[in-house]
């Protein structure tokens, strides 16, 4: 986490940080990092949340440094939390003591994934609510948008919301009521492109998928366990003889390329969208490069004021609904 933040410091020179945790272990890794240690305050955090840890007994330990970073934004005293604790005693703390914006019923968990297209894909919900209605996926939809607006500098950005098929008679009543909601909302800063499948997720034809958090959660796990047995599989190929070997060396540009493209450190910083303050998720198994991209990830929402952007648009969103009722209504006699 520290060789991490001290990458992130050489990128972004202004930031300062608030490290919480064992202020020992945290001082001792600073010395290595002198640049960080004059940007660092240390404060010592007595307990930590566990990753066995049930999101009510999570809640309860008011001195863990997960704990203690959400409240400094919660006061603001921080701008953004970033951690790659328990992502689901994460979410929970994160709710229970910033509350959900205006115009939002639940936050959603957002990342990025690789696709083949110019940019990734920005894919939500993926893991924080399991059972979803058509309000909550339009809320994400929007939610998703502003992101991507930022992320990928995006006036409009393509949304899918993700499905079984791409007709509009397929899905849940929850997804189809959904698209209905998004067509009719043209004026958002969105482009509604219908339905996805899961097949189609790393093509790069869309900017940001929808879904609910069970959907999502196993579409991301499916995914990361292809790129591993796509990488595994390759490994196993290129050393199986000495011609494989020979074919490696000369295949090696590519492979270093495909390396690059599938490295899940290059994508790590799951965002909690709808939140009144700014929380990133790192991977637990991410190395130096994979927290610094996290904290690039919480850096780039705080400068570009994400939660201003979510609040603006879900006003548009109550506004055309506000319209609609109002053109449904008949004069009585």
């Amino acid at each position: 986490m520290i060789a991490g933040v001290a990458l992130a410091r050489h990128r972004h020179d202004g930031l300062l940080f608030t490290l919480f945790g064992d202020e020992v272990r945290i001082k001792a890794a600073l010395d290595s990092h002198p640049n960080l240690r004059a940007a660092s305050d240390v404060v010592h955090a007595a307990s930590v949340v566990d990753g066995a840890d049930k999101p009510g007994v999570a809640i309860r330990k008011k001195d863990s440094s997960m704990s203690m970073a959400i409240a400094a934004v919660k006061s603001g005293q921080a701008g953004a939390a970033v951690s790659a604790g328990n992502t689901g005693a994460l979410m929970a703390m994160a709710k229970v003591a910033l509350r959900t914006m205006p115009g939002v019923d639940r936050p959603a968990l957002a990342a990025m994934l690789p696709t083949l297209g110019d940019n990734d894909v920005i894919m939500l919900d993926l893991g924080a609510n399991t059972e979803c209605d058509a309000r909550n996926l339009v809320q994400f939809a929007v939610m998703g948008a502003a992101y991507s607006r930022i992320a990928f500098d995006l006036e409009r950005p393509r949304v899918r919301l993700l499905n079984i098929g791409t007709e509009d008679l397929k899905g849940t009543d929850e997804i189809r009521d959904a698209a209905a909601i998004l067509r009719a909302a043209d004026t958002l800063p969105l482009q509604f492109d219908g339905f996805t499948e899961g097949d189609k997720i790393s093509r790069g034809d869309t900017d940001v998928i929808v879904c609910d958090g069970f959907s999502g959660n196993v579409a991301l796990k499916t995914a990361e366990g292809t790129a591993r047995f796509v990488t595994d599989v390759l490994r196993k190929a290129f050393t199986s003889s000495i011609r494989s070997k020979i074919g490696f060396l000369i295949s090696k540009p590519a492979m270093h390329l495909l390396k690059h493209h599938l490295d899940p450190n290059n994508h790590n910083g799951a965002v909690f969208l709808g939140l009144n303050g700014v929380v990133v998720k790192s991977h637990g198994s991410a190395d130096a490069k994979g927290v610094a991209n996290a904290v690039h990830v919480a850096a780039r929402l705080l400068e570009e004021d994400i939660t201003r952007r979510i609040a603006a648009d879900m006003a548009g969103i109550a506004d055309l609904s506000a319209t609609k009722a109002a053109k449904l209504e008949l004069p009585v006699k």
